[in-house]
């Protein structure tokens, strides 16, 4: 996987986060989006291999839970384990910081993403209506819930994904 490292990201990291993000995303973040979560203070990671930022997470607090905004590997790099390595660090962290739990949102057509947060444990808990810009119209968004109390993961009653 090369030399790994999690670390916190700056402004001066934003012009290959940018090109990160325009890479991955039709509907991509701007410049402004990034420098506007470091000015709110947001939690804003960069994963860095081999000296060179090669993904990014934003995540915002919010009293005892966390939701994650944005979250991306470099395409070229992708399917090397990263995004579940970032992913997994986002998880670790907030645990550490005694968050209750993690929401997101996804769309319905990221089957990748989807494979991933399901593997992590993340459930179904709502779907909003139109969410996400589309070619055409507009796409609803998964939102799902990854709990990280114990208690709560052994008796979780949350849907699957995949189940209505």
């Amino acid at each position: 996987m090369g030399n790994l490292l999690v670390r916190p990201m700056s402004l001066t990291d934003l012009d290959a986060v940018v090109e990160i993000e325009s890479a991955n995303y039709q509907f991509p973040w701007t410049r402004g989006h990034f420098a506007d979560s470091l000015n709110a203070g947001y939690i804003a990671m960069c994963l860095v291999v081999d000296q060179r930022v090669q993904g990014y997470c934003i995540l915002m607090r919010v009293l005892d839970e966390a939701h994650l905004l944005n979250i991306s590997i470099r395409t070229s790099e992708q399917n090397r384990g990263w995004g579940s390595f970032l992913l997994d660090w986002c998880c670790a962290h907030l645990r550490a910081q005694n968050c209750s739990g993690l929401l997101l949102e996804v769309r319905p057509s990221n089957e990748a993403a989807r494979h991933i947060y399901e593997r992590f444990g993340f459930r179904l808990v709502g779907v909003r209506k139109g969410y996400y810009p589309a070619v055409v119209g507009r796409e609803d968004a998964l939102v799902l819930f990854k709990s990280f109390d114990e208690l709560t993961q052994a008796v979780d009653t949350g849907k699957p994904m995949g189940s209505s």
